[in-house]
C-alpha cells in the first residue's frame, strides 16, 4: 500500500526565491568556526572559514571552500599550502577580525607558529590540519580547495568546545547562540 504524501510547492531553479531559500536553510546548519592561513611566495594570509569538511582518511585529505576573489584565495593557489585552526569557543574576536568584521582585520599577532608546510597555526586550537593543495576547483563563487594533510594536531589537553556558527550567529556546542 502507498501513502500520498503531500507535495511542498517549491521555487522554481535559478529564480532569486530558491537562492534565498537556500541561503535561509543553510543557515540552520551549524558550522565549526576555523580560520583558514596560508604562508609562502605569495604572502601571510588568514580569512575565517566555515565551510570546511573532511574528505577521507586514507590518505588524509580535507576540503574548504573560499569565496574566489579574496587575497586569501588568491594566495593559497601560489602558495600551494594552507593550515586549517578549528577555533575555541572563546576565540570569537579572532573569528571577528581574521572575517574583517574589525579595525584590526587578517592581523596576525604574535601568538602564531608554524607547522610543515609554513602555515600560519594557532597553538591553542582545539584542532589543526596543516595541508599541501593537492587539486582545487571552481564552482559559483567559490574555490573549492581540497588539502591533503601533512600534520594534525588536537592536543589531549585541550578539549575545549569549538566556536560554532549558526543563524548567521556564533555559538556554543549547545545553548543559546548570540
Amino acid at each position: 500500500m502507498s501513502v500520498s504524501v503531500p507535495r511542498i510547492e517549491l521555487p522554481q531553479e535559478g529564480s532569486s526565491s530558491l537562492r534565498s531559500d537556500y541561503v535561509a536553510a543553510m543557515s540552520r546548519m551549524t558550522t565549526s568556526v576555523t580560520i583558514l592561513a596560508t604562508n609562502g611566495p605569495a604572502g601571510r594570509f588568514g580569512q575565517t572559514v566555515s565551510a570546511v569538511s573532511s574528505v577521507c582518511a586514507d590518505p588524509p585529505v580535507l576540503l574548504a571552500c573560499l569565496y574566489q576573489h579574496t587575497p586569501v584565495s588568491d594566495a593559497v593557489a601560489v602558495n600551494g599550502c594552507f593550515a586549517v585552526n578549528v577555533l575555541g569557543e572563546d576565540r570569537r574576536a579572532l573569528a571577528d577580525d581574521f572575517a574583517g568584521r574589525t579595525e584590526s582585520r587578517y592581523q596576525f599577532g604574535g601568538e602564531w607558529r608554524a607547522l610543515r608546510t609554513g602555515s600560519p597555526v594557532l597553538p591553542d586550537a582545539p584542532a589543526v590540519f596543516d595541508c599541501e593543495v593537492s587539486e582545487s576547483t571552481v564552482v559559483g563563487t567559490h574555490v573549492v580547495v581540497f588539502g591533503r594533510v601533512v600534520a594534525a594536531v588536537a592536543p589531549d589537553d585541550r578539549d575545549l568546545p569549538d566556536l560554532t556558527y549558526r543563524a548567521r550567529a556564533y555559538g556554543p556546542r549547545h545553548g543559546k547562540y548570540q
